[in-house]
Order: C-alpha cells, then sequence, then structure tokens
C-alpha cells in the first residue's frame, strides 16, 4: 500500500486539484502577504494585511490604501 504523500504547506487545502506549479505559486504569496512588512510612515516593521489592499501598522496605527497582497 503506497504512502500518503505530504500536502503543500497552506495550499494543502485544495488537495491533488489545480496542478502543482499552481499551488506553489500560491503559497509563495501568501506566505509574503502573512508577513509583517515595513511601513511607509514610521519606516518599522509592523504593517499588516487587513483585506485586499487595506493595510494597517500597529506601531503608528495607519491605516491606508496600497497593493492587493504585499508592500513593495
Amino acid at each position: 500500500m503506497p504512502s500518503k504523500s505530504k500536502k503543500s504547506k497552506s495550499a494543502g487545502r485544495f488537495g491533488p486539484r489545480y496542478g502543482k506549479r499552481v499551488r506553489d505559486k500560491l503559497v509563495k504569496v501568501e506566505i509574503k502577504q502573512r508577513k509583517k512588512q515595513k511601513c511607509p510612515f514610521c519606516g518599522k516593521l509592523g504593517v499588516k494585511r487587513l483585506s485586499k489592499g487595506i493595510w494597517k501598522c500597529s506601531r503608528c496605527d495607519k491605516k491606508f490604501a496600497s497593493n492587493t497582497y504585499y508592500l513593495d
């Protein structure tokens, strides 16, 4: 009996659907968007994504709109 293969991090919720490349690309985007990012106002790490394009800095309490998945 074959052993069960590992699922691919956060994209494991899709199981075998959509193909490996697509799921790997999704994992890269999701890892990057969930990291704390550098605030353009105070310059410190503390910006988190609230929803699509809405970001909030935990240090200076500024809420602003920017790119959808991660700040550049």
